[in-house]
């Protein structure tokens, strides 16, 4: 079975850092690229970035450029998005998802986590 474990979300002051964590299973890690979306309060969910298993190659969207920083641990079968100087409209549901990969990783989408909370306070 095919789970996505996200993790690291909660309640954090504008200019503040965290790093959330994905973590794999029932897979084979390599295969796949996993991506990391949001979706805001009324908004449409939207793709921030993603990171090939086997390579390393990372994308980021318009929403991830900049302040965040994506990477895997391979042996641990989790990838991380490490989020600097956060601004109120970080504020989201946070998800990850395996992905095919490649340039348009965010329309090859077949499992998602359940999503984590973060909170950026003014």
């Amino acid at each position: 079975e095919v789970q996505l474990v996200e993790s690291g979300g909660g309640l954090v002051q504008a200019g503040g850092s965290l790093r959330l964590s994905c973590a794999a299973s029932g897979f084979t890690f390599d295969d796949y690229a996993i991506g990391w979306f949001r979706q805001a309060p009324g908004k449409e969910r939207e793709g921030v970035s993603c990171i090939s298993s086997s390579d390393g190659t990372n994308y980021y969207e318009d929403s991830g450029k900049g302040r965040f920083t994506i990477s895997s641990d391979n042996a641990k079968n989790t990838v991380y998005l490490q989020m600097n100087s956060l601004k109120p409209k970080a504020t989201a549901v946070y998800y990850c998802a395996r992905s095919e990969g490649g340039s348009s990783w965010y329309t090859k989408v077949d499992y998602w986590g359940q999503g984590t909370q973060v909170t950026v306070s003014s």
